[in-house]
């Protein structure tokens, strides 16, 4: 059975003088692609695996997405950026700071557990950047959702934030009747801004629920895209496809494609 340390080996092997010339000709900005192609891999493995048991798919897509990891790793210490054990320093060192409640310093009393631990991980990593807005760290590149998600946890850690589900309930049917006066008004500008402000609410709102929006999301995508196909399938054993067909005879099939799929789940299309 094959550790870690045999996969560290593998990567400084193929990045070594007669190793791989494709991987010998990476550097970290033609790693973007791939780290980024196998993180939403691991994603996708994570939304179709089972909630226990062996889950193949994701193994495999783990093992990518950890060997693009130790290439960003060797690369950067080929170019003398940093090194193995650096990398595995800092990250061990930061999570004993951030769980003082369990890593508490020999000289220090007994941490308060009193408080969510995501206000004290916040607090923490604002001490550690030593100033700043608390705001700060969330990478600009992160999907919409997920950046409003995180913005409104870190804000929360200061105690911005509605107190209790009905507050984010009212904020979200303020923004909607914002968003309708907008459209009311024909203010495209507007109905931008408005638009916005819901899906951050609603963003507000999954993070109350605890049921992250850009999750939900995923989840309905998923759901629209094997309904829709269902829906392609039947048209095209009579023959047909959907194009061309009034909206009332669409609706009826995507009703019944609903209903096939709740009845059986796990069908194949």
């Amino acid at each position: 059975m094959a550790d870690v340390f045999e996969l560290v080996d593998l990567v400084a092997r193929l990045r070594g003088p007669d190793g791989c010339p494709w991987d010998r000709a990476q550097t970290l900005q033609t790693m973007r692609a791939y780290l980024l192609e196998e993180t939403y891999e691991v994603l996708e493995a994570i939304d179709t695996s089972p909630d226990a048991g062996p889950a193949p798919a994701l193994e495999g897509e783990l093992g990518d997405l950890l060997f693009n990891v130790l290439m960003l790793i060797q690369i950067a210490q080929d170019m003398g950026m940093t090194s193995r054990s650096m990398v595995v320093t800092r990250i061990v060192e930061k999570m004993v700071r951030r769980h003082p409640h369990v890593f508490p310093p020999a000289d220090a009393p007994a941490p308060s557990v009193e408080g969510p631990s995501l206000a004290r991980w916040e607090s923490v990593k604002a001490k550690e950047r030593g100033g700043g807005s608390r705001l700060d760290g969330i990478p600009r590149a992160s999907p919409a959702l997920v950046y409003a998600h995180r913005q409104g946890e870190k804000a929360a850690g200061t105690g911005f934030d509605w107190p209790d589900l009905n507050g984010v309930m009212a904020k979200v049917e303020e923004e909607l009747q914002e968003l309708k006066d907008a459209i009311a008004a024909e203010a495209p500008d507007e109905i931008e801004a408005e638009l916005g402000d819901v899906l951050l609410s609603l963003a507000s709102l999954g993070r109350h629920l605890r049921t992250p929006a850009e999750d939900a999301l995923r989840g309905a995508v998923a759901r629209f895209d094997r309904r829709f196909r269902l829906m392609e399938a039947a048209a095209a054993q009579d023959g047909g496809s959907l194009q061309g067909l009034d909206a009332p005879t669409l609706e009826t099939m995507w009703q019944e494609a609903k209903i096939r799929l709740a009845a059986d789940p796990d069908r194949s299309l």
